[in-house]
């Protein structure tokens, strides 16, 4: 495959490592033929019980490149078993470990069979001794010339012209209304694209697979490399790490809405606020402002657990209707629960203490400054979502008269929605509370424009 002649790359995936590892020995289990009393389970017909390394060198040296069998050292004291293998006309010698609920090891990968570990093992090795050049490269790859980077613009390119296109907000003059083309995506304005990190997770990968930052093959037969749950990216290990936070979820990766991290939500989304805050506050102002104990107030499980569902599954087309949800309540009680099992709270761990510290000052003046400097921190989706609760809370108490929730009451009930406490045994709920009213009460002077 080719790129365009903007790309700094020439040929994107390079297919040395794959003829190598086409190259590289099969593993040959040496048999033993003899009946081993109390065989281990996660071993087979490979095992030799109690054998030296003498012996065991013996019986491999006649085989060729790739035999291996599996043997009871003296050392071991039953901690572990040793795997003998021939590679590059040399014995060597291995510790093989077994963990009943992740297979068997040498180093950090885990295999359901010997000859699985072998397989990979072999290919590695055969790797190391013929293409080290190679491998050495794969450390200094350039992430600005990745073949990632050269797709993932030229995508996005496409993306914004061919919607922009089709919706008629693609301008000639990119300057008009003030508003960038890069967010004329999907066919709506969303906001400019904000720093996030990929989620990488080792992955066993079906088929042939090549790395979106240096190019080169993913060998072996298991745990290849890194896979971003949002986004799909592919990787070798180490070139996993090198990866800029420029992460743009896809819906496809991206499953349900429940539980999302929030950024990685929006993202996916290409949505400022989660339509679940948005779609709820809407019924929640619509019929429920007069309703005395709104937020206070559940409703019945089933109902909140159908909610779920129906986002889950319908996403913003969930239907949250008067004629669907007689009583609002189990519409609050559905937003509540989605703020409080988001990953990553509201208010992140790294800004509540900033917050909370702000609340210490005795001048009002200095503890509204410090609140506004301390929410900067807060990543724009935490932010935008956080000012847009505390503008429907602010108006809910508006209506105590009515339906009773002061600030007061209205904070006391989101504390331990919005804000989270990792290894805290006792939380100091009541600065919570008054961090929360502060924010509902003074909406207008502490969200200022960010």
């Amino acid at each position: 495959m080719n790129l365009d002649s903007e790309s700094p790359v020439q040929t994107v995936w390079k297919s040395d490592l794959y003829r190598m590892q086409l190259e590289a020995p099969v593993p040959i289990p040496v048999i033993c033929n003899d009946v081993i009393p109390d065989l281990p389970a996660h071993l087979g017909q490979d095992y030799h019980g109690h054998i030296s390394h003498i012996q065991a060198s013996n019986l491999l040296s006649l085989k060729p490149n790739g035999a291996y069998l599996v043997r009871n050292s003296k050392s071991a004291n039953g901690q572990f078993h040793t795997l003998s293998l021939k590679f590059n006309d040399k014995i060597h010698h291995y510790r093989l470990y077994y963990d009943p609920k992740g297979g068997l090891y040498v180093r950090e990968k885990r295999y359901d069979c010997v000859r699985s570990l072998v397989a990979d093992g072999l290919v590695t090795m055969y790797l190391e001794l013929k293409a080290p050049t190679v491998l050495q490269r794969l450390a200094t790859a350039n992430y600005q010339e990745s073949p990632y980077m050269t797709l993932n613009k030229k995508k996005l390119r496409a993306l914004s012209r061919e919607n922009a296109k089709n919706t008629n907000l693609f301008k000639d003059n990119a300057n008009n209304d003030n508003i960038p083309i890069s967010q004329y995506i999907l066919g709506q304005v969303i906001p400019e694209q904000t720093e996030k990190p990929h989620v990488f997770k080792a992955t066993t990968f079906k088929g042939l697979n090549w790395c979106e930052l240096c190019a080169n093959f993913l060998w072996g037969f298991t745990l290849q490399g890194n896979k971003c749950d949002d986004c799909g990216v592919i990787a070798h290990m180490k070139c996993s790490e090198k990866f800029a936070n420029d992460c743009v979820p896809d819906l496809k990766y991206v499953k349900g809405v429940f539980g999302i991290e929030l950024t990685t939500f929006l993202s996916a989304h290409k949505a400022e606020i989660p339509f679940v805050v948005t779609k709820s506050v809407a019924e929640v102002e619509a019929r429920g402002l007069t309703i005395e104990g709104i937020y206070r107030l559940n409703g019945f499980a089933d109902e909140i657990d159908a909610i779920k569902l129906a986002f889950d599954k319908y996403g913003e087309k969930a239907d949250l209707s008067i004629e669907k949800y007689a009583n609002v309540n189990a519409i609050t009680g559905a937003l509540k629960l989605y703020l409080r099992i988001l990953p990553v709270p509201l208010i992140t761990f790294e800004v509540h203490p900033l917050l909370i510290d702000a609340i210490q000052h005795k001048k009002q003046d200095l503890v509204l400054s410090s609140i506004v400097h301390a929410l900067l921190s807060l990543p724009k989706g935490h932010y935008d979502t956080l000012k847009f609760m505390m503008e429907h809370l602010n108006r809910v108490a508006r209506h105590s008269a009515l339906n009773k929730m002061t600030e007061s009451n209205l904070a006391t009930v989101f504390a331990p929605t919005l804000i989270l406490h990792p290894n805290m045994n006792l939380p100091d709920v009541r600065s919570d509370i008054n961090l929360l009213e502060i924010l509902i009460t003074h909406y207008e002077s502490v969200f200022k424009r960010r």
